[in-house]
C-alpha cells in the first residue's frame, strides 16, 4: 500500500448489525516476536491503518479552526457517551478508552496508549456512533482535545515516556499529530518545513495548525537547542515539502510504532478489532 493511499475507512453499513453482533472482551494476542505476524495480517492492523489514512487525507490542507459539520450521532456522543442501543458493545469499546491514558502503575504514556485511543475513535465508527462525515471532527474535536488532556497529564504528574527513543525518536509521547498535523500544511501558501523550528512561525501559527502545537509543547517540556533534544524533527525540517515529511511519517510510524512489538504486545483485539486475518473481497 502506498504510504499517501487512502484506504476505505472502517464503515459501519458493512458490519454486522450492531444487535445481532456478539460484542466480546479485548484480550492481548501478541505474546511473542513471532506472532508481530498475525498483527500485520489480522483485520484489526488493516481497520486501524486504513482509519488513520482515511483521517490523514480528511484534514488535508485544513485549519484546526476550519468548519466542520458533525454528524447528530457525533452530538448524541458528547452528550451520552453510547446511545442505549448500542449498549452491548459499551465494554468492547471502553477498553480502548482505559488504555489510552497511559499506565497508572509506571505513570508512564507512550505512542501505544495514543494507538488504543485511536482504536477507541474507530471503533466507535464501526459501530456507527461516529461516521466517515465525521472525520474532520474526530482529528480537530475530539482527537485535539485528548491531547490537551494527555498534556496536561504529562505536565501535572511528569509521566515518564513509555517506550522513548530518547532523542533518536520523533516525540516523547505521540506520533499521530504530526502525521495529520503535517497533511494539514500540505500546499500551505507560506509555511514551509523548515519554518516549524523558527520560534516566530510557530508563536503566531501553533492554534491553527496540530503539528507546530506540538512543536510549542516540546519547547516548553525541554531545554537546550532543539537540534538536540528532539534531533529527529530537526532533520525532517529540511525536508523540502510537507506531503514528502507527510509521506514520510506514516512510514515511520508503521515501522517505528506498529511493527515494534515492544508496542504491539499491549494492543488488545475483540469483535471490532479482530487478530483474524483480513478478508479479501
Amino acid at each position: 500500500m502506498a504510504e499517501g493511499e487512502r484506504q476505505p475507512p472502517p464503515d459501519s453499513s458493512e458490519e454486522t448489525p450492531s444487535g445481532a453482533q456478539n460484542f466480546i472482551i479485548p484480550k492481548k494476542e501478541i505474546h511473542t516476536v513471532p506472532d508481530m505476524g498475525k498483527w500485520k495480517r489480522s483485520q484489526a492492523y488493516a481497520d486501524y491503518i486504513g482509519f488513520i489514512l482515511t483521517l490523514n487525507e480528511g484534514v488535508k490542507g485544513k485549519k484546526l479552526t476550519f468548519e466542520y459539520r458533525v454528524s447528530e450521532e457525533a452530538e448524541n456522543l458528547v452528550s451520552t457517551v453510547v446511545p442505549p442501543q448500542l449498549a452491548a458493545a459499551v465494554p468492547e469499546v471502553a477498553v480502548y478508552l482505559k488504555e489510552s491514558v497511559g499506565n497508572s502503575t509506571r505513570i508512564d504514556y507512550g505512542t501505544g496508549h495514543e494507538a488504543a485511543f485511536a482504536a477507541f475513535l474507530c471503533c466507535l465508527c464501526k459501530i456507527g456512533v461516529l461516521r466517515v462525515d465525521d472525520q474532520i471532527a474526530i482529528v480537530f474535536k475530539v482527537f485535539n482535545r485528548y491531547l490537551e488532556v494527555m498534556r496536561k497529564l504529562q505536565k501535572t504528574y511528569r509521566m515518564e515516556p513509555a517506550g522513548s527513543q530518547g532523542v533518536w525518536g520523533l516525540d516523547d509521547f505521540q506520533f499521530l499529530p504530526f502525521i495529520w498535523g503535517s497533511s494539514q500544511l500540505i500546499d500551505h501558501p507560506y509555511l514551509e518545513p523548515r519554518h516549524f523550528v523558527d520560534e516566530k512561525a510557530v508563536n503566531e501559527n501553533h492554534k491553527d495548525y496540530m503539528f507546530l502545537e506540538c512543536i510549542l509543547f516540546i519547547t516548553e517540556m525541554k531545554t537546550g537547542p532543539f537540534a538536540e533534544h528532539s534531533n529527529q524533527l530537526w532533520n525532517i525540517s529540511a525536508v523540502p515539502s510537507w506531503s514528502k515529511v507527510n509521506q514520510g511519517l506514516i512510514r515511520m510510524y508503521k515501522a517505528e510504532c506498529l511493527e515494534k512489538f515492544p508496542v504491539i504486545q499491549h494492543f488488545k483485539f475483540g469483535s471490532l478489532l479482530p487478530i483474524h486475518p483480513v478478508t479479501s473481497g
